[in-house]
């Protein structure tokens, strides 16, 4: 950890916090305008962050609030990484039966009945139009 008056670019805090893989991922992230520190839209990676700000960013299909707890000099273990932040907003656990993909029944074939015609394709894809 590093003195706490003093700021640290907001480009390397994330990578530091390891939201990111590498800096140039999370200063690409911070370029494209979809950060806000305390509400205000941030578009510049040299832009500075300090104790007790709070960032809004994507994460993947994610939005994450984080307050920052603390500043460092490098990019330590993820224990102390996660000394870092404060999560304001925990991600939630993803409920694994929605993510199952649904097959129309016109489109279910018996086991051991081979491959479909090109007839059966054609009416599959009939089917699908009328949908």
């Amino acid at each position: 950890m590093t003195d706490q008056s003093a700021p640290l670019r907001i480009d390397k805090w994330l990578w530091y916090a390891r939201f990111f893989k590498s800096r140039a991922l999370a200063s690409r992230m911070v370029s494209s305008g979809r950060l806000r520190i305390d509400g205000d839209a941030v578009s510049k990676p040299h832009r500075h962050v300090q104790v007790g700000q709070t960032l809004i960013f994507p994460q993947g299909e994610v939005t994450r609030t984080i307050e920052v707890r603390a500043l460092a000099t490098r990019r330590g273990p993820a224990t102390e990484a996660q000394a870092l932040y404060h999560d304001l907003d925990p991600p939630q656990k993803k409920d694994k039966s929605s993510d199952k993909l649904i097959i129309p029944a016109f489109e279910v074939r018996d086991a051991g009945s081979g491959r479909p015609t090109k007839r059966d394709r054609r009416l599959s894809d009939a089917l699908k139009q009328n949908l």
